[in-house]
């Protein structure tokens, strides 16, 4: 059924009035960022600074550690991307492919996982992270990132791997290859856009974690960028307004980036033409 004019028109509004309502605090952010304190203190704002300047971002620097910061939260959020992904793509093949009870116990606990909140989780990770001597280290809030974004990994892997026709693995055991030459060589390979969405998920969710950042890492020198961002509001609450957004502002910056060079990877199809009905 064709969609009518009127309608069509109002689909187009509200994902202009939706694209607005998303981009709305970035840019305020962005404009925040490049505003002199005269006028970040004014009773009419406006989108354009009047006189934009770059000093919000060298009292930034020179207030707080951002950089080494930066550094910290960039180590923690590749690393547990990398480990989570290598963990998940195996089980998601798994969990894909065997229609066991395992599998569907497997299944029902990423989803029960996902229901669980933050509270309820830290205290006994800070517990087992205690007894393995992980406490205020970036190895142990690592394994942190990885226990959190696994379940959703694997969830997402597993639909991916679903989409795999599973004629091409059966070609592959007729040429004598085994199961895990079949994932590494022939499955694996497919899945690469599920991957790099799946990565790019685990990276995100690290990188700006503040909780558990928050709660782990106690010396200065290993704390992560959200955590270090929280510096800049004083003892009574009242925040640096324009260090504190341009600092925010070069914080988003790396999720955007990575977003930007992979999201054809993600988008295109690798299976178009693969297997002949």
């Amino acid at each position: 059924m064709r969609t009518s004019t009127p309608a069509r028109a109002g689909q187009y509004i509200a994902l202009l009035a939706y694209l607005v309502f998303l981009a709305f605090p970035f840019l305020w952010l962005v404009s925040t960022a490049f505003k002199p304190p005269r006028e970040l203190g004014s009773l009419h704002p406006t989108w354009v600074p009047k006189d934009p300047t770059l000093a919000n971002f060298r009292q930034a620097f020179d207030e707080q550690p951002l950089l080494h910061a930066a550094l910290n939260s960039l180590l923690a959020a590749l690393a547990a991307a990398v480990v989570a992904v290598l963990i998940a793509t195996p089980m998601a093949y798994v969990v894909a492919r065997r229609r066991t009870r395992l599998a569907k116990a497997v299944t029902g606990w990423v989803v029960v996982s996902q229901a669980f909140p933050f509270v309820l989780l830290i205290i006994p990770l800070f517990l087992v992270l205690k007894n393995l001597r992980l406490i205020n280290s970036l190895p142990g809030l690592v394994l942190v990132y990885v226990v959190w974004a696994l379940p959703f990994a694997l969830w997402m892997l597993a639909g991916y791997v679903r989409a795999v026709p599973p004629e091409l693995e059966e070609a592959a055991a007729v040429d004598g290859a085994g199961r895990v030459r079949t994932l590494v060589s022939v499955t694996a390979p497919l899945l690469a856009p599920g991957i790099v969405a799946t990565a790019l998920f685990a990276f995100i969710t690290a990188w700006n974690e503040f909780f558990f950042a928050l709660v782990l890492l106690k010396t200065p020198e290993k704390q992560t960028l959200p955590v270090v961002l929280t510096h800049f509001i004083g003892a009574e609450g009242v925040a640096d307004l324009g260090p504190l957004a341009a600092a925010a502002f070069l914080a988003t910056l790396p999720s955007l980036v990575v977003f930007a060079l992979i999201q054809r990877r993600i988008t295109g199809g690798m299976l178009t033409g693969a297997v002949k009905s």
